[in-house]
């Protein structure tokens, strides 16, 4: 199976999409040496239904599926194929979710992962704008916020695109025209945000513990 670090988080927030939750929020922060050495990171944080720690478990269970998303499907690879992908490559995960059983009284999900570019067993990035683009195509949440990230010798790529923004911008998004702009917008972003790091401003733009 050929698969990237994006096709990963395109996965989870995917779930965030589909938890009925009216906002989805992405964190995707990348650290890369001139060894080709760091971290990619990735926090997805939704306001849905949530979990009990019953039904997080079975998420966690490569045997278990809902045969909703996947109907087609018998074994679900999201949740499972993260931390399978995650603990290999020298990261880790972690998930955050809260639900009172027998009620709908949520406070969402928060996905956590993170992977050593260093590591041989670590999947390529991947298109970054690319998956932007489909997350943002997602049905459900009325609003989506990305934030990203990168710090290379090359310099330092730091942005923010929200959902409801580009509609207001660009219209329907899926309208054909919409879509070649929006793809060129957020590759310009991706491609011409470098700046050189200097000072004060050489201060990793996400820490460890707000993760």
């Amino acid at each position: 199976m050929h698969f990237t670090l994006t096709d990963l988080v395109t996965d989870i927030v995917q779930n965030g999409t589909e938890s009925g939750a009216s906002l989805v929020e992405l964190l995707v922060n990348e650290t890369l040496d001139s060894a080709g050495k760091g971290e990619f990171r990735f926090v997805v944080k939704d306001n849905g239904k949530g979990m009990t720690s019953e039904e997080q478990k079975l998420a966690e269970d490569p045997f278990v599926s809902d045969g909703v998303k996947h109907s087609r499907r018998k074994v679900g690879l999201g949740i499972p194929f993260l931390i399978q992908t995650a603990e290999t490559s020298g990261g880790g995960w972690k998930i955050d979710s809260r639900k009172q059983p027998g009620t709908d009284v949520s406070t969402g999900t928060q996905v956590s992962a993170w992977f050593d570019l260093g590591n041989i067993d670590t999947p390529p990035v991947g298109d970054v704008p690319g998956m932007v683009r489909t997350v943002l195509l997602f049905n459900g949440p009325s609003e989506m916020v990305i934030q990203r990230f990168r710090d290379s010798p090359e310099g330092r790529i730091e942005y923010e695109v929200k959902k409801t923004e580009l509609i207001d911008a660009l219209g329907d998004l899926e309208d054909v025209q919409s879509l070649i702009l929006l793809d060129q917008y957020l590759r310009s972003l991706e491609e011409g945000s470098l700046e050189e790091g200097n000072g004060e401003n050489d201060e990793a733009p996400v820490k460890t513990g707000d993760l």
